[in-house]
């Protein structure tokens, strides 16, 4: 398996604070199969946006929104679909 990431710019910069339960990112895990994949994503993003991310094996995409913030994901690990 093998993931794929790209960011999308929202364009505009956080309104709120970030919480303070993750001041150094969040690792996200999506599904407990057998099968799973991870990457890290660049951490903190730029500002507010999202990461397209997506398993080039079974097609399951996702959405990690993003807000520039300490709080923000800094790795994915994702359970293949097939």
């Amino acid at each position: 398996m093998a993931l794929y990431s790209k960011w999308h710019d929202a364009g505009r910069e956080p309104q709120c604070a970030p919480n303070p339960a993750y001041p150094d990112g969040i690792d996200l895990v999506v599904g407990t199969g057998p099968r799973m994949c991870a990457t890290n994503l660049p951490y903190p993003a730029k500002r507010c946006g999202h990461y397209l991310v997506g398993c080039t094996v079974c097609g399951q995409r996702i959405a990690i929104t993003t807000a520039g913030r300490p709080d923000d994901p800094r790795s994915i690990k994702m359970e293949c679909r097939k």
